[in-house]
């Protein structure tokens, strides 16, 4: 998935120009954590909850933001702005976003097209989202773990047996790490399929790879090996 799938667009902005208030009224009714700072059309920083409170010169937190809406110094917004955000092009994947948002430690990026036109952004929020849907919690289901032989062969008679007992593959995720030597981890979410035909297809797969747990997430069980 791409950023210009998952950021959100458009995004809540203020001028450079804009004074203290105004962005934490915006921040507090957006309930949102940045904004991106604009100058016309260019984009020219970021101002972030941790900086208003910053330039509040209070002692406050975040989550008592609203309380300083009023009675601030007309402190300008380029005044306390990072400068030179750092952004990602709106074809960049989120899993490039999630690692730069892990290296520099910041909770969000604006997004931008070829012309380096902002066209949105993406937080944290919007990655838990994806991940969320990547992971197929929202269809409810169950999800499967297994670690098997890192061959392709064995992840198709997984998949095959699975639909044998017609269930139906809603997400697929693979992964060698913290797999043993020449084994893979895979974690597959599946519907459609009753109580009795799930517990002959738990047995089957126990002979076919190792299983190591089963999360079902309708009867809100799990069921570790």
């Amino acid at each position: 998935m791409l950023a210009k799938n998952w950021m959100s667009s458009p995004a809540i902005t203020i001028d450079a120009d804009a004074i203290l208030p105004e962005a934490i009224k915006l921040i507090n009714h957006h309930k949102i954590h940045m904004l991106p700072v604009m100058n016309k059309d260019q984009l020219v920083g970021i101002v972030t909850e941790r900086d208003l409170i910053k330039a509040t010169d209070s002692d406050t937190t975040s989550a008592k933001l609203s309380n300083l809406e009023d009675g601030l110094s007309p402190t300008r917004i380029r005044d306390v702005m990072s400068k030179n955000p750092i952004t990602v092009p709106d074809n960049n994947t989120i899993e490039e976003i999630a690692e730069l948002l892990l290296v520099y430690k910041i909770s969000g990026v604006p997004v931008v097209d070829e012309q380096e036109k902002m066209v949105g952004i993406i937080t944290k929020t919007d990655i838990f989202k994806y991940i969320v849907t990547l992971a197929g919690a929202r269809k409810k289901g169950v999800q499967l773990a297994l670690e098997l032989a890192d061959r392709p062969e064995n992840v198709n008679e997984i998949t095959d047996t699975i639909r044998d007992y017609g269930a139906h593959i809603s997400n697929f995720l693979s992964t060698q790490r913290r797999a043993g030597n020449g084994y893979r981890k895979v974690y597959i979410h599946i519907n459609d399929i009753d109580r009795p035909s799930l517990l002959r297809l738990i047995e089957v797969l126990k002979e076919k790879a190792n299983l190591l747990y089963i999360a079902d997430h309708m009867d809100k069980t799990r069921e570790m090996f």
